[in-house]
């Protein structure tokens, strides 16, 4: 009898046509991810490449006041990118792998992005995690929706109750084909992707595996407990295409519009015209006080005096540079409190709904989540910090510009830790997938 559903489903040719649909999406995706990675790669080598001969232009034409060297020299930092993420793009297509700063202040400098074809963005990124999410369910749908309905239509399941022993065993086995068919393809497309994007074989990559095997189970389970109650193939499709509209297009759109409305961010806005308003109005005001928060901020810097009667310097200059960042910092703030808020309410509704889990495991995973900008923004702050902390000495002591070794600065690379929250990644779907699979069983009576 194995043998037989073995031999009638590798001459099905919708069944193989299926699969092979599903490893050519695969390999495209793969291909999109390599594109990424490569793209990524030649935007950080021009970057370091531009940086130092940007460095040296400048340090040639603008060599007699250090402050004014300061005010346009860009010093980059990169949000290093894990070969994983050629699976997973995420946010890395709309949050910058890259930011170059000057020690002017930071606000205005720090929600620079990329430009982006507006048709680009809206068809959105094929890569791995989308075919899995989207185009996996489909085919599982397509291979599963008539099992028993097909028997019942074809008159053999009559046949089927009187000469197996164990009907619901033969049944196992139908699902079971097509469900490790199913995952050889899948296991096929991780050996390629280790290979062909040059992933490291760690843990990282395995919890990778695992969430996407525990999604295609997932709708396995699904799809058997909807065949168990032994409905018509049309009636059995319109339910699991529901299901699936459902649980990726409907559901995960209803969950952005609701945690936008719930945790707004219209300091996203307000940061940036603090920061400008609070540097553009230092200018009508009196020197002093805003040289006195100066000191407040820097004491160490106390020793360095604005001129006596001069309506400029590099010393008020800067500190009303500092100022409009740390006028910004409370806007500043709650903006990054309520992506932080907005990432933790989505993460738990993601535990009772699978697709919306797997993109976060694997955004995560991947270095491409919301997470990872906000801990790339961080890195940021502390970069741009050392960099005024080293600079400001140079430029109040009105150090000559050719005794610095302008060679030193080369482009900066942070690199986030990936944390796998084995519990929360695994367990929600292994347990809602275990209860769907237990009722199927229990439904299939004969």
């Amino acid at each position: 009898m194995k043998t037989l559903l073995i031999k009638d489903f590798i001459r099905s040719k919708g069944l193989m046509l299926g699969l092979l649909l599903l490893l050519i999406s695969g390999l495209v995706s793969l291909n999109i991810g390599k594109q990424f990675l490569e793209k990524n790669a030649q935007v950080i080598e021009k970057t370091a490449h531009y940086q130092q001969e940007n460095i040296d232009r400048y340090v040639q034409n603008v060599n007699k006041e250090m402050g004014l060297l300061l005010y346009y020299l860009r010093f980059g930092l990169v949000n290093h990118t894990p070969n994983l993420a050629g699976l997973s793009i995420g946010q890395r297509d709309i949050n910058p792998s890259i930011i170059s700063v000057t020690i002017r202040n930071l606000e205005e400098q720090k929600y620079t992005t990329d430009l982006m074809n507006p048709m680009y963005q809206l068809l959105g990124n094929l890569d791995f995690s989308f075919v899995l999410l989207y185009f996996f369910p489909l085919i599982i749908i397509a291979f599963c929706f008539n099992i028993i309905s097909e028997e019942k239509e074809e008159g053999t399941w009559s046949l089927l109750l009187t000469q197996a022993q164990n009907p619901k065993k033969v049944l196992l086995w139908k699902i079971g084909i097509r469900y490790f068919s199913i995952l050889l393809v899948l296991i096929l497309l991780f050996i390629i992707a280790k290979f062909y994007l040059s992933i490291a074989f760690d843990l990282t990559f395995i919890a990778f595996c695992l969430v996407a095997m525990l999604y295609v189970t997932f709708w396995f389970c699904i799809s058997w407990l909807v065949v168990s109650w032994q409905k018509s193939s049309s009636q059995n499709a319109l339910i699991l295409l529901i299901t699936w509209v459902m649980l990726t297009i409907i559901i995960p759109a209803s969950v952005n519009a609701t945690v936008t409305a719930i945790y707004p961010v219209p300091e996203a806005f307000k940061t940036t015209l603090d920061s400008r308003e609070a540097y553009h109005s230092k200018w009508d005001k009196a020197k002093e006080p805003t040289i006195e928060k100066f000191y407040q901020h820097y004491p160490q810097f106390r020793k360095y005096k604005h001129p006596q009667g001069h309506d400029y310097s590099w010393l008020w200059y800067y500190a009303a540079q500092q100022m409009a960042d740390d006028e910004s910092m409370v806007s500043s703030q709650q903006l990054k409190e309520k992506l932080q808020q907005r990432e933790h309410l989505v993460q738990i509704i993601g535990w009772v709904v699978p697709s919306i889990n797997t993109q976060l495991s694997f955004n995560q995973l991947s270095l491409t989540d919301i997470q990872n900008n906000l801990n790339f923004w961080k890195a940021l702050e502390n970069f741009h910090e050392q960099k005024r902390l080293y600079f400001y000495p140079k430029i109040f002591a009105e150090m000559p510009v050719n005794q610095e070794n302008w060679t030193q600065f080369k482009l900066a690379s942070f690199h986030d830790k990936v944390i796998i929250h084995w519990f929360t990644t695994i367990f929600p779907m292994f347990l809602i997938s275990l209860l769907c699979f237990w009722k199927a069983m229990k439904n299939l009576i004969f």
